[in-house]
């Protein structure tokens, strides 16, 4: 080999190395970021100047708007409005404590004549704290005869109805059972520190029994009303999916360290009825949303996981948020201006898309169709055609690498929202579903059983949509538990519409 093809090669390996150490620097950028940055994607402090580009008249400040004092700038005080304080206590019951002199003390000083009340003025407003209390309930049930029969030779004895356990055999009562479940699907309280809060008021009740509690409760009442609840979100048109994991312990034939996945399906923003049910399964596999979405004919919105494409007779509808976390991800350290950069610029197209549905969320379904197509549109068009110009630009396995070729990979999906005016631009809706047992599981872990699992699933389908049709959780799983039980749904299956959480009587008693 002669000396001049050597010193290329030497060449061509130093400019890969190079390469190769500039993607693994990015990439420990982005790994500490994720391990120590914020994890907001907040992009507001972008340029607005960038977004002029597609309408400048939108986006440039008025010259008579009034000048920002310094607390506003700073942000570091909330302006405060008269009857601020009435509205947040509005709902809440109030006694009048009158402050008074003692009858012994009301004499004047001056004359010794005795006191009398010429008024009182308002001086403040607190809010008490009443601690829970637990008393036992003893039922008896009362029994009545009928003398006459008795004396003709024809006893007749008739019992007092009684109200139906929530569990047989136990000592459960219905807000007993809401409140285990309400402290920890609602506000993430592990049972063992529910344990120990119950002991704070005299009552010894073990985790394992509580556990028992949500299984059970779980099994008879809640997962009926889910699976009507499935059946009527297959109805629907619009449907939200996502997934997260979670850590399940002794399920057949697998480690306890294997990951499982809780599925949400959510019923679209405009759909009739505000549906939202929670499915634990073993994996990720494409089989599961298959199954559970089959009969489902419509649009579905979820990120641009494959397994999705096993579901049939649907048009996938990708999250635009997904797509703008890739450019957060890809964007550079320490940058003064971030929309300078190319990850930024993909940002800016993202957040003009936003803007834009902003405006238009009080428009009719064919309205709102008609404005995407005559704002966004070009938007969009300007978005691809930057991507197309920006890939020979990157490097190949870079982070902006990766965001260029999702989009470029599912165009298609990423422009489907337009071909509906009540499809979303973004899978928002099943992500904040979500939220909730991704935050719960940050404090109890892992579910102790597939049993376990599927119980919290149906616990978080009620709570979540509860939330949904603007109930109160507790009050809703209250309505079950102390309504529920007695009633023959199993012959007449009908009866379970009744306690939906849309129901009128149901919205009445549960907000």
């Amino acid at each position: 080999m002669s000396d001049a093809n050597q010193v290329q090669e030497l060449q061509n390996r130093i400019s890969e190395l190079e390469l190769e150490n500039k993607r693994l620097h990015d990439t420990v950028e982005y790994l500490t970021r994720k391990l120590f940055g914020r994890s907001t994607e907040k992009t507001s402090s972008f340029s607005l100047g960038q977004m002029s580009l597609f309408d400048e008249a939108e986006t440039q400040a008025d010259p008579m708007a009034p000048e920002p004092d310094l607390k506003e700038v700073q942000g570091c005080r909330r302006k405060k409005f008269k009857g601020q304080r009435m509205e947040l206590l509005k709902d809440i019951p109030h006694d009048k404590r009158l402050c008074t002199l003692d009858e012994h003390d009301r004499f004047c000083e001056a004359c010794n004549t005795t006191l009398v009340s010429v008024g009182e003025e308002f001086v403040r407003t607190e809010i008490e704290f009443i601690p829970a209390k637990v008393r036992v309930i003893d039922y008896y049930r009362e029994t009545f005869e009928c003398r006459t029969c008795r004396k003709n030779g024809e006893p007749y004895m008739e019992k007092s109805p009684m109200p139906y356990p929530v569990i047989q055999h136990s000592m459960a009562s219905p807000s007993t059972v809401a409140w285990v479940m309400y402290q920890k699907f609602v506000n993430a309280m592990p049972l063992y520190r529910q344990e120990k809060e119950w002991q704070t008021l005299g009552v010894h009740l073990s985790r394992a029994t509580m556990a028992n509690w949500i299984l059970v409760a779980s099994r008879d009442w809640l997962m009926p009303l889910v699976e009507l609840m499935h059946k009527k979100l297959l109805q629907e048109k619009y449907l939200h999916a996502d997934e997260t994991t979670v850590q399940v312990m002794n399920e057949v034939g697998r480690k306890n360290t294997t990951d499982s996945y809780m599925w949400v399906y959510s019923s679209g923003e405009h759909c009739k009825h505000p549906i939202r049910i929670f499915e634990y399964q073993p994996g990720r596999s494409g089989k599961y949303p298959e199954k559970f979405l089959n009969g489902f004919k419509g649009y579905l919105h979820s990120d641009a996981y494959k397994g999705y494409k096993k579901v049939s007779e649907i048009t996938r509808c990708l999250c635009w948020t997904h797509l703008r976390r890739k450019f957060v991800d890809a964007m550079p350290k320490d940058i003064n201006s971030p929309e300078a950069t190319l990850p930024g610029q993909g940002i800016l197209f993202c957040n003009k898309l936003f803007e834009i549905e902003k405006k238009l969320t009080k428009l009719s379904s064919e309205e709102r169709k008609s404005e995407r197509l005559k704002q966004e549109k070009p938007v969009l068009d300007a978005f691809w055609a930057w991507i197309e110009s920006t890939r020979s630009k990157v490097l190949p396995k870079s982070k902006l690498n990766d965001a260029l070729t999702y989009a470029l990979n599912n165009k298609k999906e990423f422009m489907n929202y337009l071909k509906d005016g009540n499809c979303s631009i973004s899978n928002n809706l099943a992500e904040n579903s979500i939220r909730p047992f991704t935050i719960g599981r940050k404090n109890w872990l892992f579910s102790g059983s597939p049993k376990g699992a599927s119980a919290s699933a149906a616990v978080y389908s009620i709570i979540e949509s509860a939330k949904a049709n603007g109930l109160n959780p507790y009050k809703y799983l209250y309505f079950i538990f102390s309504q529920l039980p007695g009633v023959q749904f199993a012959q007449h299956p009908e009866f379970l519409e009744d306690y939906l959480p849309w129901n009128s009587e149901v919205q009445e008693a549960c907000k």
